[in-house]
Formats: C-alpha cells, structure tokens, sequence
C-alpha cells in the first residue's frame, strides 16, 4: 500500500470537478467570461489529474485565480467548491508539507479576495467557505498521514517476515550442521582411521568401522527425532539437555578422544531450550577437539548457578591447525549464534596449550 492515492481516486476527482462546474453554471449563472474562467479551472484539475507530476503550486493557481475571478461579481458562487476539492486533493496527494500548507492557506484566503473585490451590494457568506476549505484540507491531510502510516506498517511486516525468514534458514543450518556435520565428522575419522590399520592390524579396523557404525546409527536417530519434531511437536522426543552431555562425552571418548567432564548443580534448574544450546555448544566443541586436537586432553566443565549456566571446554595438547584456513568456520558461527540467541556470550580461542571454548547462558529463557 502506498500514501498516493490510486488511478481511480484522481479519475473521481475529475468527475467531480465537472459535476461541481455544471452546478455552478446551472445554479448561479453569469456572465459569458464567468463561465468561461470556471470552465478553465476545471479544466485545469482534469489536467492534474492526468499528467499527476505537476506541480500543485501550479495547479493551485490555476484553479483558485479563475474561480475568485468569476465569482467576484457575485455569480458562480458553488464554484468554490472547485478550490475546496483542490484543498482536499493537494492535502492528500502533495508529499511536501509546505506545499500542501501554502496551497491550503491559498484555498483559505479565496473566499476572503473574492469578497473583497465583489461589490458593495453583492451579500457573500465567505467564512463558511473559509471553514469549508480548511476542514476539507485538513481531512485530507489526515487520510494521506493514516496511509503513510500503513504503508510503513506493511513495509515494517515484510521486512519482519524477511528477517523471520532468514532466522529461520540460519536456525535449520545450525540443526543441519549439529546433525548432519557431527555424525558425518565422526564416521569419516572413524573411517579414515581404519583404512591407515586395515592391512596390519584388521582388530583395529574392525573396532574403527564399529564405532562409525555405531556414530552413524546415532546421528540417523537424531535426525530422525529432529524431523518428528519439526513435523508433530507433540510426539517427539525430548530434545537432548545437560543430562545427555554424560552419553555425548562417553561416545566421543569411544571414538579415541581423552575427554572428562564435570557438571555442577542441578540440571533441573535450566529450562530445556537452555539445556540443548549448552548441548549443542559443547557437541560442537568436543567434535572439532576430536578432529583438530585428538591427541590432546580435553576437559568439559558445566557450573549450574542460580541465574546462568556456565560451560568451559579446554583442550590442553597438540592442535592440529587446517589445511583449508580460508573456508567459513561455521561451527564456531553457529556456536556464537546459538549463545547469543539464547541471551549469553561465547568466545573460542587459542591458549598457550591448546585451545578453548567457554561462556555463559541464563538458566531461564526470556519470556
């Protein structure tokens, strides 16, 4: 929707403007040159109405010179009606403020000039004209504001619906990557390990390829419980919290990473959405010390207090650096997006030994 009125509006302001010239033609006649000038600002208003890019000063003008023109010999008095709709119309249509105020004090004044070049004996009720040319024009102004304010409303709408879009695009990455990403990196190193022991040692190679079976069949059933989620919330599974983080650590323990973690204070405490970012933080966390520092000790530590969870993930050990630095890091993206929605801050970093991940969350979500 826009503040501008449409084809429509202005054909019917046309319209009006011929009906308002023969009613004043026929009710009020004059003069030859009377009727001429009040045919002129009509067709004036017919031309506003077609070319709307001119200018409503000229317009203005155009109008309100010939109607004061024909009405001060007393005749034609209902073509004031032609400077009224003009009020209203610029009122609307004009963008500019001062445009819209000059062409209303104009209109104003009309009635004011007509009467004082009218002769003595002719009677003319001009302050109600005066009264009804402002209040037309402030109607006018009135409608053109309650427009420009829908539309803003309706930009305001689409733009929330963009963002709403693109939040939501960046939260089924983030769930693509914990699902997908995760399980993909724990099959592949599981993989990769066997095949270096495939020839010398087949026991080894046999444990690496159950493992990644076992990884797979993990990261199938959490898809599986994510897409029941997202189809029937109401019969999915519960999503995984800090009372999942004891099972996370164990399988990442049996994929070869020496890892212990800690959790203090009561998990009951942390509202679920809370929970499963922490989750998801320290999934992260652990899958990419399991790929870049797998040699290393890694230690996770949850502290449950009465207002934040707090969460520290240290890898103290050889760190392996990337060999493709120049692409996205989108797990420690996705890391930050997940604190920061969740109403706490993250930071991952290098340490002198190794590498760590901590920050904080509220216990409580907002409301």
């Amino acid at each position: 929707m826009t503040a501008d009125p449409s084809p429509g509006v202005r054909a019917g302001v046309a319209v009006l403007a011929v009906l308002i010239g023969v009613l004043a033609a026929v009710s009020d006649p004059g003069s030859a040159a009377g009727l001429a000038l009040v045919a002129l600002a009509v067709v004036v208003i017919g031309l506003w109405v077609a070319l709307p890019r001119l200018p409503s000063a000229v317009v203005a003008v155009g109008v309100v010179v010939p109607v004061v023109a024909a009405a001060r010999s007393g005749q034609f008095e209902p073509a004031l009606f032609l400077v009224s709709m003009l009020a209203t119309g610029v009122a609307w249509f004009e963008r500019s403020t001062p445009v819209a105020v000059a062409v209303g004090v104009l209109g104003a004044a009309s009635p004011l000039v007509a009467r004082l070049l009218m002769p003595p004996q002719e009677s003319f009720s001009y302050w109600i004209w005066v009264l009804g040319i402002v209040f037309p024009w402030v109607l006018g102004r009135l409608v053109r504001r309650q427009f420009e304010l829908l539309a803003r409303l309706e930009a305001a709408q689409r733009e929330l619906a963009a963002r709403v879009v693109t939040e939501e695009r960046q939260r089924i990455a983030r769930d693509v990557h914990d699902l997908v990403g995760h399980g993909l990196a724990a099959v592949l190193l599981q993989i990769t390990g066997a095949r270096h022991v495939l020839r010398r040692n087949p026991d080894a190679a046999d444990e690496a390829l159950a493992a990644a079976e076992t990884a797979g069949r993990a990261s199938m059933a959490e898809l599986r419980r994510t897409m029941s989620l997202l189809r029937n919330a109401s019969e999915a599974a519960p999503a995984p919290g800090l009372d999942g983080l004891a099972d996370l650590v164990r399988d990442v323990r049996e994929q070869g990473l020496a890892v212990r973690h800690t959790i203090t204070g009561d998990p009951a405490a942390v509202d679920d959405g809370q929970a499963l970012a922490v989750h998801r933080i320290v999934q992260e966390s652990l899958t990419n010390a399991l790929r870049h520092a797998p040699r290393a000790d890694t230690a996770v530590a949850v502290t449950i207090g009465p207002d934040d969870v707090a969460f520290d993930v240290t890898s103290s050990g050889p760190v392996t650096p990337r060999a493709d630095d120049d692409r996205p890091r989108y797990g420690l993206v996705g890391m930050r997006e997940r604190a920061e929605l969740a109403g706490g801050e993250l930071t991952a970093a290098p340490t002198p030994h190794g590498w760590r991940v901590r920050g904080r969350i509220p216990a409580r979500g907002a409301t």
